[in-house]
């Protein structure tokens, strides 16, 4: 299978975004070639269209169907395993969103409750005391806040995303005329 320009930039730009974000480049390459053909592949598709290694494309796999961004597919008469992406992007996101808060957020979120419940934790200086209390509070309302969001349908989701400048101008009036001033 070989990609348009078009595909073969997104799907670079795609891996190259994915290292920033602390994937592994061939893990978002495979889900960006995916989303951006729209129909089941199949890893030996995968692996010649990308140029990487069979080995690569069924470790990357393995992870994209853990992060619950992939799914297998079966073709009619074929025996092989085909992948799958969601094409709304609001779906992957919110899959992103989850998956990342389940891993990395909701533990440290653990972990903080654990050190300020803790009995010990009363011989800490006041100032560490209110600093982890401080990022606890922050970790919780972040956290409640973005359980929230991900229960709201894409439609809603977008709307609040689109009010999200609007509202600064009534959280923060002082701010917002301030900013008129200088203007």
């Amino acid at each position: 299978m070989e990609l348009s320009e078009t595909g073969r930039r997104f799907v670079t730009h795609w891996g190259e975004m994915g290292s920033a974000w602390g994937v592994n480049r061939t893990v978002a390459q495979i889900h960006a070639l995916l989303f951006f053909h729209g129909k089941p592949l199949n890893a030996e598709q995968l692996s010649e269209t990308l140029g990487v290694a069979r080995s690569n494309v069924s470790t990357s796999l393995k992870e994209l169907l853990n992060w619950n961004l992939v799914r297998v597919a079966h073709v009619l008469g074929d025996r092989r395993d085909y992948f799958e992406t969601s094409h709304d992007v609001w779906e992957l996101f919110r899959t992103i969103v989850r998956e990342r808060k389940e891993r990395e957020f909701d533990p440290t979120t653990r972990v903080l409750r654990g050190l300020v419940d803790a009995s010990e934790f009363n011989a800490e200086p006041p100032d560490v005391q209110d600093r982890l209390r401080e990022t606890l509070h922050f970790m919780e309302a972040l956290g409640a806040w973005s359980d929230e969001m991900l229960r709201l349908t894409p439609a809603t989701l977008e709307k609040v995303l689109r009010l999200g400048a609007a509202v600064q101008k009534f959280v923060r009036p002082g701010d917002a005329a301030a900013r008129k001033g200088s203007a």
